[in-house]
């Protein structure tokens, strides 16, 4: 484990390794993004961060870039590693993966993916009353 510096960093992954997207191939995505990185030494452009499941499991393999708020779905390896390349202006062909994107400080499906179901409010139990 570490405590990264982050300054200077442009972009932050989000990986989602929860067990639909592991069975979509997750571990495969999460090294081969990390080695595109590598490759182009963009460590300190690129911070990446796997996480456990991101909620749209009808989308694995996903991928959430921050600060820029954009969700991607149906990552394999080479997409993860064209996603490298458009993040460091190398290509841009990612654009029919996107599920989500931030406009006006709120997420936005693109119609490309599965709407899903509406989350329910939080209801404080008995017990933290």
């Amino acid at each position: 484990m570490g405590t990264w510096n982050l300054t200077g960093t442009k972009h932050h992954l989000l990986l989602c390794n929860g067990g639909s997207c592991m069975l979509q191939g997750a571990e495969g995505l999460t090294q081969a993004i990390r080695e595109e990185i590598s490759l182009h030494h963009a460590d300190s452009e690129i911070h990446t961060t796997r996480t456990l499941c991101n909620g749209r499991c009808e989308d694995a393999c996903t991928v959430v870039q921050y600060p820029a708020g954009l969700w991607y779905k149906n990552l394999t390896p080479s997409l993860g590693r064209q996603l490298v390349r458009e993040l460091l202006n190398v290509e841009s062909t990612l654009q029919r993966n996107l599920s989500y994107v931030c406009e006006q400080d709120q997420l936005v499906a693109t119609g490309l993916a599965a709407l899903g179901t509406n989350k329910q409010p939080h209801r404080a139990s008995a017990k933290s009353q």
